[in-house]
């Protein structure tokens, strides 16, 4: 481990021209000292970021290294693992579907994949709509127990993959479509994000990132051929940027549509994001949940975060303010720099740090 820190140093060094002169172009974010600072303190062996201002296309910004190890710096194509960014990309597949006509967002989701959760009298109420507000009453991941809710849909939130694994087999029967066909013709070629998918592409082997442990340790990416919903997403910022340009806008869905996918559904009452105990206390945490979206409603902003354990992932954005960041770090402590990185973007309270609790 003594050669890690040393190299992370140097490697960042190396890099520190190019981000000064990418930080001049997306100001306020972090000079490249403070942000190479933040990423040595942390043990993060590289960032990753695009910033939308006032409805322009994004402006990337990289610091750092893929790996460790080979030292190669991260540049703009480097894809990254986005973890459970990939949410909000499925919500909306979702929601378009949903404008098609292929099924609503308050159909029971059993009539489409009856066979997924069985000798559950609850679980037969649950809808799209519950699963992409998390209020559906599923776990976040069952192990190797059967999959069954334990709190009342649509009772109170409680973040559920299992519920997204759910509603993607749903919506693979409703169209008779694997999920990456889907995203390729919903989201991918019409927004030009051409460095995206569900599943590992053979031109990621190119120019990608590794993931690293809480001590800068790297370890190899897992190479995903199964697509999944909650997770699976390997993408750019840039590429993901262009995703939270459409949603700024609206774009591919009705008005209507667009404007209730970050209207809140539930108000959060717990500080915590799986939250079965119903005796944990309450408190309003200042934040709530779209159709896919965290929210918070005080700041008018949306944002989801992911957590894989080696990659931290976060993005942000205002529908007013026509802006939106995306943030990618390949280490376990990415989330250690994540709130310092907005705070510089977006200075002012943001309840989400203090809700997530990292």
């Amino acid at each position: 481990m003594d050669f890690v820190v040393p190299m992370l140093r140097a490697a960042r060094s190396s890099a520190a021209c190019l981000l000064s002169a990418a930080l001049m172009i997306a100001a306020p974010l972090a000079r490249a000292a403070d942000l190479s600072q933040l990423m040595t303190d942390a043990h993060v062996p590289g960032v990753s970021m695009a910033l939308i201002r006032n409805g322009k296309m994004p402006v990337p910004v990289q610091a750092g290294v893929r790996n460790v190890t080979t030292a190669t710096p991260v540049d703009a194509d480097t894809v990254f693992a986005s973890a459970s960014l990939s949410k909000p990309v499925f919500a909306y597949i979702v929601l378009q579907l949903v404008d098609a006509g292929f099924f609503s967002l308050d159909a029971p989701l059993a009539s489409l994949a009856p066979d997924v959760i069985v000798d559950d009298p609850r679980a037969a109420v649950i809808t799209a709509r519950h699963i992409l507000s998390h209020t559906s009453g599923l776990p976040n991941w069952r192990g190797k127990n059967p999959l069954k809710t334990s709190i009342e849909p649509g009772e109170r939130f409680s973040y559920s993959g299992e519920g997204f694994t759910w509603l993607q087999k749903a919506v693979e029967a409703a169209t008779g479509e694997r999920l990456e066909v889907l995203a390729n013709r919903l989201v991918f070629r019409p927004l030009r994000m051409t460095r995206s998918s569900f599943v590992w592409q053979p031109v990621f082997d190119l120019n990608f990132a590794d993931g690293h442990d809480g001590l800068g340790t790297p370890v190899s990416s897992k190479k995903g051929i199964v697509a999944q919903a909650a997770f699976s997403l390997q993408t750019t910022p840039a590429d993901y940027a262009r995703f939270m340009n459409a949603v700024l806008v609206g774009a591919r869905l009705k008005p209507a549509t667009a404007r209730l996918w970050l209207t809140p559904q539930v108000r959060l009452r717990q500080r915590c994001y799986v939250c079965h105990a119903a005796e944990l206390p309450e408190q309003d945490q200042r934040i709530a949940w779209g159709l896919g979206w965290g929210l918070e409603p005080d700041r008018g902003t949306f944002f989801h975060w992911g957590d894989n354990g080696r990659f931290k992932t976060f993005a942000i954005g205002s529908v007013k303010g026509r802006s939106a960041l995306v943030i990618f770090t390949n280490g376990a402590n990415g989330m250690a720099v994540i709130p310092d990185i907005v705070d510089r973007w977006m200075p002012g309270d943001r309840p989400v740090f203090r809700w997530l609790n990292y």
